[in-house]
């Protein structure tokens, strides 16, 4: 295989996408790596997996008869056999597929278990192993003739037995007994499980029940399990947390379990020699997730997220012996701020016992411990890996490592055939082409670099992550002149469009008309923006899904408890939507039983049911405040005022069947209907009550309403907040059955969404604040609709003073850069090591355009609704819209979807019926190659 030179997004094919993905890409000779051999992220990182000297890179195929192109996603866990010539590669994420009917296929629609065979130097593959469910969960039994899977949503655990060098299940699954998980409609999940030496105990976290359940594998029976939380063992802890959110265990000898508890921060001791008890907890630093023992067992390394820490326990003492930071070695970049975002999430320890191998995901990276001498112990150096690392397994001199995701790239084989014909229309959706079923796992192994090859890896690593790249005083001379200019900026996240979706029919950028769904017709309002101020045609959101999309949009990474579980609630194999404040459907923002019951009566009585206001998935501050590394929190740390409309809200009771259900009330400040419940702490009084969150039901348009009412009483008291927080969501479509007041298909919903971003932007540009507002506007992804160019290309668009007026740039912008701009702006520290190294969108503006202007056009979709749109001619003297259906058409197709929140919907079937119910018979264009369409625009859009 030969390098590949040429960007991304001009690919000739998403196979030559893969090619490039997996070939090797050299840098012995470099310093680092620059654009041209490097593959870009939709993230802003780079990415360049064979780096390191004879690396060998490939994916995972599972050899899925029918689906000869589909390779596994999301692998998770490596375990290496005690004689050291097998590795066990685990999968546990999105893994579902459509067969020729379009309906999902179960028969392959698994996890595996991939086992290779590690004696020589390059691995190979023997066999691959189907598990239905999984979680995190994978051991080899002492005697290597048996291995275990812990069984995830099944909440069982799978032992395989070897017999003439082949693995089978034997015997049915041991089941651990849970009817449900704790929490509002909750499933259990196995998760992580560790043997004990003597190979007669299987300790198994029950991630969903704050347990842990033994197993005997010789029985095959359930011998005990022990609620790990403080009030379930003294009653005089009752509302105390701790032991929540198990995740991994380790066993020292026979007789010590360590379990690492998420929620609340700690690693619990159990005895299990006789009844399990709790022995002690040890608090850890940051989010500990994998943990590993050294030989002798007399150290416990921790992975911890967010603090981007390994913590070392003492097994002897049960005390905290050492922290190791293992973002960079010192000096590798500069860090005086101490950014966090590196993620480390799984730990191997060399046969030699001198080197400690950390997987970084958040910066692509293997960090390198060496653990000679006496502590503190230091990175030595870094290693590129694939996309988002998830476990490292070490053996002699080779190293092993999977990460998880892959960038889907051009797909000229999208699942969207607009063909009503059944048989068509069938044989698209078996090309399974969903952006989860895109992104794609990776197994990387490399023998131990040395130490000349590894000063150069570390400097690919700096180099892949900004972390070497100087500040461009230009940048920074800029974002000061534009800090003492711009005071106050409203940043307003919608949902699931492409750039191509609505774009494609602009007439300038790179946009494809023919997969243009809501086009001009539909959106004027944000064709305008674009027209005139930026049209940005090469944006892309970090995020795959809404599940960390948002967190993207809202922290600039991801926490590694989202990035293990979204995938797999995404393939409803369990796990909760856990990324916007709520935990286990619980509003952690209320402390205890008693209000949360008030709030919401469906709330479990249970004083022990995540007590307190802890969230797992979020991230912490630069300064280490536990959960408080949102925007609005670096916002209020500066000593900026900001107003929530609609961000991270309990949205449990917009259920229509909900015991508590709040009505949809169009003007819920006259009526003084509170709707809306903040889910994070600190928002819950900056929150606009009366300004409804995430509801399909509901149009924008009243939304933005009441954002008018609050903005005016800002212009009359001379008060605008410095940050504004709106949700406008109605682009993400549904519930067609339940929508009022005629917003009820797509084109109208869309529509409606695009009206209030118009409105929006008209009010502020006929206020005082019309010299010193930036307006951004984003999708938190882009999963709902085909793009031409990557599925994950978006739409951004910005309104204010001092922007370029009808330009088209086509620089490469993230999420992240959006979230760096505003940081600038508003002189906010940055939030992550991902925005504190990435460039802000210096070249959309310009000093010199302070005069700016904008009027909001409806869409005649709008017209025919029974919202209050006034009866002006709208979008050049068009009164009439042509509607592709009704509601009772779309309703109909969509029976049985759950609207209750963001992707809780089979998204990708949901994109087929926009496809065909949008664009009837229309042929489905199949050249989606990536191709530069700018100077073929058409005349006019």
């Amino acid at each position: 295989m030969t390098k590949s030179a040429r960007p991304l997004a001009f690919l000739l094919s998403f196979a030559a996408a893969l090619v490039a993905y997996l070939a090797p890409l050299h840098a012995a000779d470099k310093d680092y790596v620059d654009a041209g051999t490097a593959q870009m992220l939709p993230t802003g990182q780079r990415i360049t997996p064979t780096a390191a000297t004879d690396a060998l890179f490939q994916q995972l195929d599972p050899e899925l008869a029918g689906y000869p192109a589909f390779r596994a996603g999301m692998a998770v866990t490596t375990v290496a056999s005690h004689d050291g010539k097998t590795l066990l590669i685990l999968t546990s994420g999105f893994n579902s597929l459509a067969d020729k009917a379009g309906k999902r296929d179960a028969a392959a629609s698994n996890e595996y278990v991939f086992v290779f065979d590690i004696s020589a130097r390059s691995p190979r593959k023997l066999q691959v192993v189907p598990v239905p469910n999984t979680d995190s969960g994978l051991a080899f039994a002492p005697d290597d003739r048996h291995f275990y899977v812990s069984g995830g949503v099944d909440d069982n655990l799978h032992v395989f037995a070897k017999a003439h060098d082949r693995w089978d299940e034997d015997g049915a699954p041991i089941a651990l007994g849970h009817k449900h998980g704790l929490g509002i409609i909750m499933k259990p999940s196995a998760a992580g499980l560790d043997v004990s030496a003597d190979g007669r105990k299987i300790v198994i976290a029950d991630r969903q029940n704050d347990a842990i359940t033994i197993v005997d594998p010789v029985a095959r029976k359930t011998i005990g399990e022990l609620d790990l939380r403080p009030g379930k063992n003294d009653p005089a802890e009752h509302g105390v947390a701790g032991g929540e959110y198990p995740d991994w265990v380790r066993i020292k000898g026979s007789d010590t379990a360590y379990v690492s508890s998420e929620r609340d921060r700690e690693v619990v001791q159990v005895d299990i020699a006789g009844v399990a008890r709790v022995v002690a907890r040890v608090a850890i630093q940051g989010v500990p997730n994998r943990m590993v023992l050294n030989a002798d067992q007399s150290l416990l390394y921790v992975a911890a997220d967010d603090s981007d820490l390994v913590s070392v326990i003492d097994t002897k003492t049960g005390l905290l012996a050492e922290t190791i930071p293992v973002a960079a070695p010192p000096g590798i970049f500069g860090n005086p701020q101490r950014f966090k975002g590196v993620a480390p999430n799984s730990l191997a320890i060399s046969p030699d016992g001198g080197t400690l191998y950390v997987t970084d995901g958040g910066d692509n990276a293997l960090s390198i411990v060496r653990l000679g001498g006496t502590a503190p112990h230091y990175v030595a150096g870094l290693v590129p890996t694939g996309w988002y690392p998830n476990s490292v397994s070490a053996v002699g001199d080779m190293i092993y490592v999977v990460n998880g995701r892959s960038d889907p790239g051009p797909n000229p084989q999208g699942c969207y055939h607009p063909n009503p014909d059944k048989q068509k229309t069938a044989a698209c959706d078996a090309r399974n082409r969903y952006i989860l079923q895109l992104s794609q796992a990776g197994f990387l192994s490399f023998p131990a670099p040395t130490a000349q090859d590894l000063g150069t890896l570390t400097n690919t690593v700096a180099a892949n992550n900004g972390f070497k790249l100087a500040r461009d005083p230009a940048d920074e001379k800029l974002m000061g002149e534009l800090q003492r200019r711009i005071k106050h900026v409203i940043y307003i996240v919608k949902e699931n469009r492409t750039y191509d979706q609505v774009l494609g029919d602009l007439d300038r950028g790179n946009g494809d008309p023919s997969l243009a769904l809501f086009g001009k017709s539909v959106t004027p309002n944000e064709h305008a923006l674009a027209r005139g101020f930026v049209t940005l045609d090469n944006f892309m959101d970090a995020g795959q899904v809404s599940g960390n999309g948002w967190p993207w949009s809202t922290d600039a990474r991801e926490t590694d408890v989202g990035v293990k579980t979204i995938p797999m609630q995404y393939a409803d194999r369990g796990m909760s939507y856990d990324v916007e404040g709520t935990n286990r459907n619980i509003n952690v923002a209320i402390a205890t039983t008693a209000e949360r019951r008030v709030a919401d009566p469906i709330s479990p009585d249970d004083p022990d049911l995540l007590p307190g206001t802890g969230d797992v998935a979020a991230p912490d501050s630069t300064s280490g405040d536990v959960g408080r590394g949102h925007l609005w929190d670096a916002a209020l740390a500066a000593g900026l005022t900001v107003r929530n409309y609609g961000y991270y809200c309990d949205l449990a009771r917009y259920e229509l069947k909900h015991p508590n259900f709040i009505p949809l009330d169009r003007d819920p400040f006259k009526s003084k209907t509170v709707v809306a419940y903040s889910s994070d702490v600190a928002l819950k009084d900056v929150t606009d009550p009366y300004f409804r969150s995430f509801d399909v039901k509901y149009p924008d348009f009243w939304r933005e309403r009441e954002w008018a009412r609050e903005f005016a009483g800002y212009v009359a008291h001379k008060n605008l907040p410095s940050l504004s927080l709106v949700r406008f969501m109605e682009d993400h479509t549904g519930d067609f059955a339940h929508a009022i007041d005629g917003v009820n298909t797509p084109e109208a919903q869309v529509a409606d969404d695009d009206y209030a971003l118009g409105l929006l932007v008209e009010a502020v540009s006929k206020s005082p604040y019309r010299d010193s507002t930036l307006i951004v506007a984003i999708e938190d992804d882009a999963q709902d609709g085909p793009d031409h160019v990557d599925p994950q290309r978006s739409i951004a668009f910005l309104a204010g003073p001092y922007l370029k007026h009808g330009a088209v740039v086509s620089t490469r912008y993230s999420t992240v850069n959006i979230l760096r701009t505003i940081e600038g702006v508003l002189g906010i520290e940055p939030l992550s090591l991902n925005d504190a190294y990435q460039r802000p969108m210096s070249d959309i503006f310009d000093l010199k355009q302070k005069t700016w202007s904008f009027t909001a056009t409806p869409s005649p979709a709008l017209l025919a609704t029974q919202l209050p749109i006034p009866r002006k001619k709208a979008d050049g003297g068009a009164q009439h819209f042509a509607f592709a259906h009704d509601a009772h058409y779309w309703a109909a197709r969509t029976r049985g979807y759950d609207w209750s929140q963001e992707d809780k919907i089979d998204a990708a079937k949901f994109n087929r019926v926009l496809w065909v119910g949008l664009e009837g018979a229309k042929p489905y264009p199949i050249s989606r190659d990536g191709r530069d369409l700018r100077s073929a625009r058409p005349k006019a859009d």
